[in-house]
């Protein structure tokens, strides 16, 4: 026996020096054989285990944990720190949170993400209070730009300034060589100077096109806005952005996005009404496809594509599945049934306040819409469609409705960009037909301040952001930003949800329409992926799922919960730290 345990211990000695002489010669050998392990997930030694925090889930089935593992990239195990380690082996970092708050990465549910990225390298208007302050900058711009140059820019909003629209005229005497071009924050209008103007051969004489509008003076002079459709005219005008430029743009959008802890987004593309819907297609095959093919994304995006160019989807989701790769996913086609608050051009039953005779625009024929979307849903696409007004909102509910009955009964998860203004009755009709509610709190930072003189207190209190009643009827809500129409910040969405009070209120707006803090969160996560049928890869903490995670400055759950207040201090994408 003694012979025995003499043998067995030097064996062991030998094969201690043996594989500790394999790591001095080749460390990746040795690397193997704790990571290369047979076949089942049970076998993986963890890349990474973050422990000892308050690890929110967004997974109804463990909603909290201490600890988590990834390995892969994905999520290995969750729960208690013993239970966790028990997948630690050489070369597993360790992370000790230190009791800080971490949440699924977010999804921003809607975005315009090269658009967003190119407006960081154009005129910045968001924000801006005073009309002198808007011409200097753009003044300033002049300086920079050689004569004949196109200055391009946007987020400018009249309501910040007292209301007043601007006009050619405001910029005319400092842009003399160089026409002007600037959208509004909604994108619903643009401000062009008189030499835009005339390259594009607007005049008096210049007929409305269908779904836009061209603003007069009263003697019937172009004014310099153009509303929806109308903005084709002068933007058809605008050389194309280079590639090299759209690819920056989208690094710079995707920096910022993981600053705010934003992993993936539904990249509803440069389309909007009277845009070339060619733009989407040319910055996925310029710029999605070639960064992906040389791995340089750093979040996650979900595309959707203009409705006219559903085939065009249809037979690249035949040839390449749902999905490029981990990083790009097929989300579906996007179309427009109305315009914005904002630009008094979303589609309501009643008129204006400030404008008697002004119901909105449709923007694009029902027929139209209603055609487009059954052959986008028979060819097993999902379908979005922008819609703020409360008579949009039901014109698309009907076509929806009008489309399920035909085409059968299949998981189609409809959606409704926006859902901003929605009639009695309406929210209801959410949850009952099945169509996804995706909203952006955040609008409510400029529209709390205006609805009531658009659309008289009373219609705006009970019809405007209604997430409560939504949730209510047991509709699938998800939150987004639209940035850059509004600033791509969920921590400021999930507060804005939540409390429902601007900065410069001391109340909330609507107060019954706040919702519940847990409710905002996975509005953000869960909700916002199954929104668009990425759910089996994100939006939660759970085995399997790719390991995408925010650290929060905040050690509290509780306290985060009553604030709704907090910073991003670090973002996880597949278990790597990709901010800061």
């Amino acid at each position: 026996m003694n012979l025995f345990i003499v043998v067995s211990a030097s064996i062991s000695l030998l094969l201690a020096i043996l594989i500790a002489s394999l790591h001095l010669l080749h460390p990746t050998l040795y690397f193997l054989t704790w990571k290369k392990l047979p076949h089942s997930s049970s076998s993986l030694v963890a890349d990474l285990i973050i422990r000892n925090g308050v690890i929110y889930t967004s997974d109804d089935s463990l909603p909290f944990v201490n600890s988590m593992a990834v390995a892969n990239g994905r999520v290995l195990r969750i729960g208690n720190n013993s239970f966790v380690q028990e997948v630690a082996g050489y070369g597993t970092q360790v992370l000790d949170l230190q009791g800080k708050v971490v949440v699924p990465g977010f999804i921003d549910s809607h975005v315009h993400f090269i658009s967003g990225g190119l407006q960081m390298m154009q005129v910045g208007l968001r924000g801006v209070k005073e009309k002198e302050e808007v011409i200097r900058r753009i003044k300033e711009a002049v300086q920079s730009t050689k004569p004949g140059s196109w200055i391009l820019g946007g987020g400018w909003n009249n309501d910040l300034w007292g209301g007043d629209l601007p006009a050619a005229c405001w910029i005319d005497d400092v842009t003399p060589n160089n026409p002007v071009w600037l959208s509004r924050t909604d994108g619903h209008m643009g401000w062009a100077n008189s030499v835009a103007l005339t390259l594009a051969g607007i005049t008096n004489l210049t007929d409305n096109p269908r779904g836009g509008t061209i603003m007069r003076t009263s003697g019937g002079e172009p004014t310099g806005l153009l509303i929806d459709s109308a903005m084709e005219l002068v933007a058809s005008q605008i050389p194309e952005v280079s590639i090299d430029d759209r690819r920056d743009a989208l690094q710079k959008a995707s920096n910022l996005a993981l600053t705010r802890g934003v992993t993936t987004v539904v990249d509803m593309g440069r389309y909007y009404p009277g845009m070339s819907a060619d733009l989407s297609w040319e910055d996925f095959t310029d710029v999605y496809l070639w960064t992906n093919a040389i791995s340089k994304m750093k979040v996650r995006v979900c595309l959707f594509f203009p409705m006219v160019t559903w085939q065009r989807l249809a037979d690249l989701v035949n040839k390449m599945g749902h999905s490029l790769s981990q990083w790009v996913y097929f989300g579906g086609v996007k179309a427009f049934a109305d315009g914005s608050l904002g630009s008094n051009s979303a589609l309501f039953y009643e008129p204006y306040q400030d404008e008697p005779d002004n119901y909105g625009l449709l923007v694009t024929e029902p027929d139209a819409l209603l055609n487009m979307t059954s052959e986008s849903d028979l060819s097993g696409l999902q379908v979005a469609v922008h819609a703020i007004g409360d008579r949009a909102n039901d014109l698309i509910l009907d076509i929806y409705s009008s489309v399920a009955s035909t085409n059968g009964m299949r998981d189609r998860r409809f959606r409704i960009e926006h859902a901003q203004h929605l009639a009695p009755g309406t929210p209801s009709r959410f949850g009952k037909e099945g169509v996804v509610a995706s909203v952006q709190p955040d609008h409510l930072l400029d529209d709390a301040d205006v609805a009531g003189k658009k659309l008289g207190d009373d219609r705006a209190e009970k019809e405007s952001y209604l997430f409560k009643s939504l949730l209510d009827s047991n509709a699938l809500v998800a939150f987004g930003s639209d940035w850059p129409v509004a600033d791509i910040n969920p921590l400021s969405g999930i507060k804005m949800a939540v409390k429902r009070t601007p900065p410069t209120w001391n109340d909330a707006w609507i107060p019954s329409e706040c919702i519940s803090f847990e409710d905002a969160i996975k509005g953000y996560t869960i909700s916002a992926a199954r929104a668009s049928f990425i759910d089996n890869d994100l939006g939660s903490l759970s085995i399997g799922k790719l390991a995408d995670f925010v650290i929060l400055s905040t050690d509290s759950w509780k306290d985060f919960a009553e604030t709704a207040s907090a910073s991003i201090e670090a973002t996880y994408v597949s278990g790597l730290r990709a901010y800061p």
